[in-house]
Formats: C-alpha cells, structure tokens, sequence
C-alpha cells in the first residue's frame, strides 16, 4: 500500500487536517506494515511525576502560535509554526488539545502565518510569507466547519501594482481598526513603525485589494531597552479592556516584554499614541525577547486569556529554548496570572537532542537518555536526562528521573551497550570536540573509565552508535560527526573488553552533508544489519546492507517509508512495547523526541 493510498483510505483524518502525516508501507522483520507517527503512545512523567499531555511533540525553540476557531465549533484551536513552511495543528475538543498533523494542509506558509476572514465571507482565510519578504494569500473555499484552501495569489499588491512588501522576521495582522467594514493591514517595519493599508475590495481573480493609508501608523515608534535599537516584531490587535476598540500588541527581538499599546480614541476614530506599557501591568512578560502573542477565551468564561511564543530576542536566547510557550490567564478582576511556560506539556530539553535507549538499571525493560547541545539553564554543558521506565516490558512508562553526573562539555551524544559482558548497558558519550568517552554501567550509576575513550582524528560532533556488523559476538563502533561521514572502528578485542580500531578504508562511500548520526537495524529482516543516518537538513537517510556473510556493505537506498524527521535528525529503532517490532524516535534541533510506531499488517 502506497502512502497516496494510505492518504486516501484514511479520508476522514484527511479532510480534517488536509494531509496524511508520517505513514509508509516496508517490511520489518519479514511482515509489512507502517510507521504512524503517535504523540503519546505510552505514559511519559516529568520530573515531578505529573503526566505529560503531549510528550513526543519534537520540541519548540521558536514556536508562533495563533488561536483560531478553523472548525467553527465555538472553541479556540490551536495552529504552531516552529519551522519553515510547517504548521502544526491542534483541534479542540473540550478544552483539550488533540495534535491532528505537523503540516496543516500542507500549506507553504514561509516563515509566518496569520489566518483572517479576509473575504468577510465567515470563514478564516490565510496570509503567509512567500519567500522572501512577500505574502501569499490563501482563499478558504469551504465553509466555517470544513475549510478548503486555495493559493490565489504568491504575492499581494497594493492598489499600484507594487508588491506589499513585509520583512520575514516580522508577523503582520489584520483587523477592522476604524470599525467601517474595511479590513486593514498592518506591517511592523524593522524601524520600530507600522505601515497601515485599508481594503478596497478585490480585484478580478477575488485578491484583496489594499491601499497604503499610512507609512507610520498612529506616529508609532516602538524604541526600547537597548539604546535606539528596533527589531523583528510581531503585532496583534484585540480589545483587552473591553471598551470597544482594538488595543496594540507588540512583541520586539530587542524588547524582553510584550508591549501593550492602548487604544484611547473610540471604534470609528482610533487613537492609539500613548506610551507603550510592558504587559501584564501587574506582572509583565519577562523573556529573551521577541514574543508573539495570541488570545482566546481559553477557559470558556468571557475573557480573553494570553498566550506567548517566546521566538528568542537579544536577551539570552538558549534561557528559552525549552520553556517557551508562557500562558496567561485572565482573572475576574482583570488582572493575567501566569499559568505555565510549557502550555503544551513534553519532552523538551533545550535544542538538538540525541537519545538512547537500553536497560540501564538491569530491570528487563527498555530506559532513555536524551542529551542536548547545552543546558538552557547554566549555559556551562550539555546535560544527558536519565528516563527511568517504571512499567513494564510490555507496558512502558517513562518517568524523568534526574540528570547522570558527567563531566563537562558541549554537544553530548550518548550510545549505550554492554561493553564488559555484566548485562548492563554501559554508555559511550560523544561531544563537540569529537571525543567519545566511556562508562561502565555500575548498576547504580555510570563510571567514567576513561574520557578519551576513542578520539576522531578529524572531525568535530562525535555521535556513536554500537552494533554487531561482522556477527561475531561483541559490539563494533559507527560514529557520525559534523562534516557528515561515518568512522568505523572494528571491535578487535572481546564482548568484555573491546578494542575499537579505527578501518579508515570501510564504508567510505557512506555520508550525508553534514553533522551525520548513525544506527543500525535490520529493516528488512534478511539476518543483517542495515544503516539509518540522521543529518541536518536531509532528514533520514537509509543504506541498506548488500554484504554476504559477516562482510557488511551499504548501498544507499530511497528510505523505505515516507516518515518525516525533523532538522538535526538523532534516529533510534527501539521496541519499548516488546512485541517483536521495532518503533523509531528521533531527537532533532526542537530538543525533544518524535516517535513513529510501527503497525504491522
């Protein structure tokens, strides 16, 4: 069954959501079957034992957030945009969140997006950025319940013929400002203004049509903290304190708030000149900067609650790259209460995470570690999480259960395996400098045995992966590393002391572009092992074992199941569940995991 086939089988999910996510048909083991990805396909803890709602998201660094009622069922959705041309949708069901695909209809949306009722026909059509700095304009041809979405223009003009022009760091919004049925389009400009354009209807193909009616809105300049410095900035409009008219939102990369410009003038005449005030008033936004705002009547209580993606200004950026969606709640008086800055609970422990799993306390089952490039925190190392499974073989559940104590260095990469023949996995751990250090497995904890264990000697991003290529009973070494070749190391020694030798002339034919991440798994169940490479920017990439014997050689080969990983790609084929089959998680740059389950057929 082709994915297309699959797409199509599944009609209701695809009508919903517009694309089929992370579906492909191979053979594991000898038995066809698929990959689905699964947000939550067992229980994962965090490290206060409280559950996490969506822990295998991927992550977010620079999430953009926007709420919509797209299925007009009364209750805000939820659309993220964490990469380019990629938006996540999250359907509303009772006031939970239910994830529907990471690429809504497969929409090319650039760098940003912002839905509106541009054709004030009830439905939310799309603006989004046509590379580079121009806006495309999707028309929904559907209805309120059941969008459908047509590309009419890649690039809207004004009423010249010229190009409306926005920078891609800034996020535009629309609203009917002067309250006379005309919708207006407003452009933050790196200056710190805002340019100002009113609708005069469509033109023959049903684009909308805009007028500049002001380089520099209201006299706005927005000027803050850092000397006369402007920014990337994103800007929305809605009336906060409930007087009628629209109030401004602006969020700056050199602004660690978010600015609340309040509207003092009347519906039909704005006037919005007064001094940007850090909001909440009580307790503003504290962040690196450069926060996008949303709101909804999240709690179903007539007030407009705040939600922030934090896209990382000039104030410390790494602090938020794990903590970066803040929730505001509106209280009966008025006032906003923060609520969380994870409002979608995961997995997330800063940027380009790699894991590994194993029996690390010789329990049966399968636990995780997940290292990332640095602590968001200290900024002094990267840290390797330790995810305790307190379930059972078959019935897997994850609990964080503190961080293994290493020494320091940046860009852990961590492998385990037993390397001394005692049943415990011990761990190999790579790091920028392209050392790979060694510890034994102690059953109660790891224990350096020596930090330059094995050394590249060239190369930086040592990423290790253990397996038995030449099926003669101890573990060998792949290891991957920035410019995105695979170093070899035959284990010349026993399964209980192993010897790594480096075979410069083996599988030299074998790399991605760059920063490559290696493991190895029978995919197609012929008795050996076959190679998956994670990259940077090419995704998974699959060489499949062609050798006879103990003689391993890889052909590359196109992945034989259409999954989609993210950047910064850290693959592993893991069975939590014990049912013969392996899954796959990936790390990847957002700093938590993805995971595609296999459902064989």
């Amino acid at each position: 069954m082709s994915a297309r086939f699959l797409c199509f089988a599944l009609v209701s999910i695809a009508i919903l959501i517009g694309s089929c996510s992370g579906s492909g048909v191979l053979s594991q083991e000898g038995a066809s079957g698929t990959f689905q990805k699964k947000i939550a396909p067992f229980p994962v803890y965090d490290s206060m034992e409280i559950a996490m709602e969506h822990p295998f998201l991927g992550g977010f660094n620079a999430p953009r957030p926007q709420f919509v009622d797209i299925n007009g069922d009364g209750d805000p959705d939820l659309f993220i945009q964490e990469n380019s041309d990629e938006l996540m949708f999250f359907e509303n069901e009772d006031s939970d969140l239910n994830w529907q695909t990471d690429k809504y209809y497969d929409l090319d949306i650039g760098e940003w997006y912002r839905f509106a009722d541009l054709d004030q026909d009830g439905d939310m059509d799309l603006l989004a950025e046509q590379p580079y700095s121009y806006i495309r304009y999707y028309r929904n041809d559907g209805s309120p319940e059941q969008p459908d979405f047509t590309l009419v223009t890649d690039t809207l003009k004004d009423t010249n013929g010229e190009p409306i022009f926005s920078d891609r760091q800034n996020i535009p919004n629309v609203t009917d400002i002067d309250c006379d049925g005309k919708l207006d389009l407003f452009i933050g400009r790196l200056d710190g203004t805002i340019m100002r354009y009113e609708s005069v209807g469509r033109d023959d193909r049903d684009v909308p049509q805009f007028e500049l009616v002001s380089r520099k809105f209201e006299g706005i300049e927005i000027v803050k903290q850092i000397g006369t410095m402007h920014g990337a900035n994103t800007l929305t409009f809605v009336d906060i304190d409930d007087d009628g008219d629209q109030d401004l939102f602006w969020g700056d990369f050199f602004e660690p708030s978010l600015l609340l410009i309040e509207n003092r003038g009347s519906c039909s005449n704005p006037g919005l000149q007064g001094e940007p005030q850090p909001f909440p008033s009580s307790n503003p936004v504290e962040s690196s900067g450069y926060n996008a705002p949303t709101f909804a009547d999240w709690g179903q209580d007539g007030k407009q609650d705040l939600l922030i993606g934090v896209l990382g200004g000039a104030y410390n950026a790494s602090r938020t790259l794990a903590e970066n969606l803040y929730f505001y709640k509106q209280n009966a008086n008025g006032r906003f209460s923060q609520q969380t800055e994870q409002f979608l609970h995961s997995i997330d422990i800063g940027n380009e995470s790699i894991p590994a799993t194993g029996d690390i306390d010789g329990d049966g089952d399968i636990d995780l570690l997940l290292a990332n490039k640095i602590d968001p925190g200290g900024r002094k190392s990267s840290i390797v999480y330790k995810f305790e499974n307190r379930g059972t073989k078959e019935n897997p559940s994850l609990y964080q259960s503190g961080k293994l104590d290493l020494s320091n260095a940046y860009h852990y990469a961590p492998a385990l395996g037993d390397l001394n023949g005692d049943d415990l996995d011990d761990l190999l751990l790579g790091t920028w400098k392209g050392r790979i250090a060694y510890y034994r497995n102690t059953g109660s904890g790891f224990e350096k045995v020596d930090e330059s264990f094995v050394e590249l000697e060239r190369g930086s991003n040592s990423t290790p992966a253990l397996a038995d290529i030449d099926n003669d009973g101890d573990l060998d070494l792949f290891v991957g590393e920035s410019g995105g070749k695979i170093h070899f190391y035959r284990n010349e020694g026993t399964a209980e002391n192993p010897d790594f030798v480096l075979e410069k002339d083996s599988f030299t034919d074998v790399k991605v572009g760059h920063r490559s991440a290696p493991t190895l798994y029978d995919i197609d169940g012929d008795a050996d092992l076959d190679l998956f490479i994670g990259s940077k920017t090419e995704g998974l990439l699959f060489y499949r074992n062609t050798g006879a014997g103990n003689n391993a050689a890889f052909e590359k080969e196109p992945l034989p199941t259409s999954i989609t990983t993210p950047r910064l790609a850290a693959p592993q084929f893991v069975d939590f569940d014990a049912d013969g089959a392996a899954d796959i998680i990936s790390g990847g740059r957002g700093g938590g995991l993805i995971y595609y389950q296999w459902t064989g057929q």
